[in-house]
């Protein structure tokens, strides 16, 4: 089901997961773009831009005020903004904190306060931490192991509280490993798939942490796209698991890409410790 003729945010929107959401609605839609372009990209909206129903803010969910000024009129409320990065939470959790807990706050109030039809807000699998249990479903406890995964989950509860308190609709996404374009394989923290591309491109080996065995459910990011706009068109709310139901240990993962770049002279480099 595609949405049309709405009035729209994106929070985060010139990132990763986000720009994709800006591409699948600017053309119907009136689209309003919120981010502070600390790790978003200009570049990954450019393309958008050109058109009159998307509108650009450079500024961060902190703003209360403005969150209240760009809802009003607003049908859909997409949270992507958030600081996702484990390593940099676990370096400063008060930062991560602020933005990804109150922050995800400021999204609910002002939603709230203009009578937003819905938000969906995104999540993570990282709240299940380390549990050993796979498939790895909605109704198994929370175990999260860093603070990034603990603000993630605070979002849901908030969202939770919203929707049984004050009647907002929503829906916390569980996002598990997602790839594909425009996922920014310089960053110091980027994600594992184009950090092996990236290796490998540079005819250099991937390092795998650990014995490789970890396994992931690597998700491609239309798909996760297309996830947040169903989640919008239908009564579904609480949280829900965005992923291919699929796992693939890292070791094939780097097996997999080596043979698709076609650089098999390196091999695998392996260290002993890998971070979760």
């Amino acid at each position: 089901m595609s949405i049309k003729n709405k009035r729209i945010v994106i929070t985060g929107g010139a990132g990763f997961i986000g720009s994709h959401l800006v591409e699948e609605l600017y053309q119907d839609n009136e689209v309003i773009i919120l981010n502070n372009l600390f790790s978003g990209k200009i570049e990954n909206i450019k393309p958008f831009l050109v058109n009159e129903q998307v509108r650009f803010i450079q500024d961060s969910i902190t703003n209360l005020n403005l969150l209240q000024s760009i809802f009003q009129g607003v049908d859909y409320v997409f949270h992507q903004a958030a600081i996702t990065s484990v390593p940099r939470s676990v370096a400063d959790p008060s930062a991560t904190d602020e933005v990804n807990i109150h922050g995800a706050l400021n999204v609910l109030i002002s939603a709230r306060d203009n009578h937003v039809k819905k938000v969906i807000y995104a999540s993570s699998s990282s709240v299940y931490g380390g549990n050993p249990n796979l498939p790895q479903k909605e109704e198994l406890p929370p175990n999260p192991l860093s603070p990034y995964a603990v603000t993630k989950l605070t979002g849901e509860l908030y969202c939770r509280v919203f929707t049984e308190i004050y009647g907002l609709p929503t829906v916390c996404l569980r996002y598990f490993n997602v790839y594909g374009p425009r996922q920014d394989p310089n960053s110091q923290y980027a994600a594992v798939i184009p950090i092996f591309i990236k290796k490998l491109f540079a005819h250099k080996p991937p390092v795998v942490y650990g014995d490789g065995k970890q396994v992931r459910d690597f998700t491609f990011v239309k798909d996760v796209a297309q996830a947040n706009i169903l989640s919008a068109t239908n009564d579904i709310t609480g949280p829900v698991n965005v992923g291919a139901g699929k796992t693939t240990p890292v070791n094939k993962l780097a097996e997999i890409l080596i043979e698709l770049t076609g650089n098999q002279a390196n091999g695998i480099r392996t260290k002993n410790k890998f971070f979760i």
